[in-house]
């Protein structure tokens, strides 16, 4: 709008100025003609005068051919008695002579305008320009203050957000709902001679809520909230981002009781010493006045600091002392009740079919964050309105998930006969054993279809979030895992590249079992640490703190552990050869297979409940007897 209103303004301006040089041209160009008195007189006679126009001592003289002079009369006589001194009659002059009246600003004006008017103009541009240079002097003294986003809830009520926006995390709600009260009520605290914490850390993978939890404290306290990124503290000049931290806190503690919110606050925050540049390094300077602000000399302030970030491990340890963030709230991925509920934040505004079952949705959705649940309702209404409906149904919300997890399926990728044949037996064989083994996850979806870069998939989702898995969930997850690969050395005598991802992560879940679960016959030992460097954030290398000889031990292991995986899913295959052409036929014909259609042709629904019922009664993990769990 500011550059419309100066484009505008510089056209107006223009025209105004073109008007007036062209105006000037006309009057100069049009000039009339000088002429005497004597020569008025000498017209008058001859009868070739219209009218005469006297203007002051000037005369305006338009002749019958239209043609217009111009002279001037003597300033101490009338136009009539000067005409008659020239042998005019008074009966001719008198209707000839009409007298404009001039007032004397008019009079000036007419003389001075012209020369007044190009000095206007100078001085016009004179003032435009040291506008513009005072404005650039302005914007440089403003380089080191805040960019933060002021927020202020509204009364109405309207764009606040409160902790009923935000579904699942209790603990967190909880922690948070502490400087809710202090803010409404700072005296109750303190009278009892109690210290708010000064800052509360986020910790949580991407997308779980970090963010709209803060602006949830804000909305409920209705107070002030300060938004800014921990990227927007640096620049490339020295001293800069401590100046805009400065700045930031003098604007919060005027409005205080208020909220600084900063998010992904690990871009200033990392490890000291650890970067390039050492101490005068423009970054540990800004991290050096965050420290001095959060627990400087002023104490008794009513600022509050929420930060999130998703690396707590590389955070300098100064800024995790008390004083400075005495909390660390962790806001983890939701659980299947939680998933439910964040879908049913998220659905509010989609008009969802009878059919919808969003709790079904939630046991699909294992490990989703909220972001990834709300892109999930998203890409169902967008499939939706492609399809021309007017509300999402089962089929869109199930191609939805598959869509956020394997990505668009890819219908125009037409596999040949051959390879479509292979795929059918790679997918077949991995769904079979994966229904055969009772600790791995049940199988909900089988398909050739390619998604992604997978030329078919199977989905394998567990009926309830695990937070701790058994050494055997992982031995029957590898044997799954190879049974593509088994089924292809079964079937055509030799493997295809479709395995190679497979193979990628079983070796690598085989190599966790001994390195870091302790899971193998080493013992309960853990080998190698992984090292990274805190300025870059990412793992470098692995430290090898063992010797030679225990490594080739560790690699005896992991091919232990894929002999066995291999051992299982070749005898499961071999074994059920006749279910594993059914299902391969089926796919053949129909592409793809729901859960109810697999568990169907597959026929071992009540055998896979009866085998999980009998493990958990009988077994603790791998091999547990009823005896040892009593024990």
């Amino acid at each position: 709008m500011k550059n419309l209103s100066k484009n505008i303004f510089t056209i107006i301006l223009t025209f105004i100025v073109f008007s007036a040089l062209v105006s000037l041209w006309e009057v100069t160009r049009s000039k009339p003609q000088e002429v005497s008195l004597s020569e008025v007189a000498s017209l008058i006679k001859e009868e070739r005068v219209e009218k005469i126009e006297v203007e002051g001592n000037r005369l305006n003289i338009e002749l019958k051919d239209g043609e217009k002079i111009r002279s001037q009369k003597e300033a101490e006589s009338g136009l009539s008695e000067s005409l008659r001194n020239l042998g005019v009659e008074s009966e001719k002059s008198q209707n000839l002579i009409t007298i404009k009246d001039t007032s004397g600003s008019q009079f000036w004006i007419s003389i001075f305008l012209p020369f007044i008017l190009p000095f206007l103009l100078i001085a016009f541009f004179l003032w435009f320009l040291m506008k513009q240079a005072q404005k650039g002097n302005n914007q440089a003294m403003m380089f080191g203050s805040s960019r933060a986003r002021m927020l202020v809830p509204t009364k109405d009520g309207k764009n606040r957000i409160t902790f009923k926006d935000v579904a699942g995390a209790k603990e967190a709600k909880e922690e948070l709902y502490e400087v809710v009260e202090f803010l409404k009520n700072p005296k109750k605290f303190r009278d009892l001679g109690a210290r708010i914490p000064r800052g509360f850390l986020l910790l949580g993978p991407p997308g779980t809520g970090k963010t709209l939890m803060a602006k949830a404290v804000a909305g409920e306290a209705n107070v002030p909230f300060f938004a800014i990124s921990g990227s927007e503290f640096v620049e490339m000049f020295v001293g800069v981002g401590a100046s805009r931290v400065r700045d930031l806190f003098k604007q919060a503690k005027k409005a205080s009781p208020a909220i600084v919110f900063v998010d992904e606050i690990d871009a200033v925050g990392r490890h000291r010493g650890a970067g390039l540049g050492g101490g005068h390094d423009e970054r540990e300077q800004t991290l050096n006045q965050i420290l001095v602000e959060m627990d400087g000399f002023e104490t008794n302030t009513n600022v509050i600091v929420i930060a999130a970030t998703n690396r707590p491990d590389v955070l300098d340890p100064a800024l995790l002392r008390p004083g400075r963030f005495d909390r660390r709230i962790m806001v983890d991925s939701p659980d299947i009740k939680e998933r439910e509920a964040v879908l049913k934040v998220h659905a509010k505004n989609k008009p969802l079919a009878e059919e919808v079952d969003l709790k079904q949705v939630a046991q699909r959705t294992p490990g989703f964050s909220g972001a990834d649940l709300n892109n999930l309702l998203n890409e169902a209404a967008i499939l939706t309105a492609r399809r021309g409906k007017k509300k999402i149904g089962n089929d869109e919300v199930r191609e939805a998930i598959e869509k956020v997890i394997l990505g668009p399926e890819r219908r125009s990728h037409v596999l040949s006969k051959e390879e479509k044949r292979v795929t059918a037996y790679h997918e077949g064989g991995h769904a079979l054993v994966s229904s055969m083994l009772s600790k791995a996850d049940p199988v909900h979806k089988v398909s050739i279809v390619s998604r992604g870069h997978a030329a078919g998939y199977t989905m394998n989702l567990p009926d309830k979030d695990r937070q701790l898995k058994f050494r055997s969930y992982y031995l029957d997850q590898m044997a799954v895992l190879l049974a593509g690969y088994v089924t292809e050395e079964i079937v055509f005598g030799e493997m295809t590249t479709g395995a190679s991802n497979d193979l990628e992560r079983a070796t690598s879940l085989a190599r966790s079992l001994v390195t870091r679960f302790g899971m193998s016959e080493l013992g309960p030992i853990t080998f190698g640490k992984n090292e990274e460097m805190v300025f870059l954030g990412k793992e470098l290398h692995e430290q090898k703190n063992y010797s030679e000889k225990v490594a080739e031990k560790i690699d005896e292991a992991v091919k232990a552990f894929i002999d066995e995986a291999y051992d299982r899913a070749k005898k499961v295959l071999t074994e059920k050869k006749d279910i594993l052409e059914k299902i391969v036929a089926e796919l053949l014909e129909k592409e793809t297979l729901e859960k109810e259609e697999y568990d169907r042709i597959v026929g071992i629904k009540k055998e896979s409940k009866k085998a999980k019922k009998e493990d958990e009664d009988g077994e603790v993990g791998d091999g547990g007897s009823k005896k040892e769990k009593k024990g």
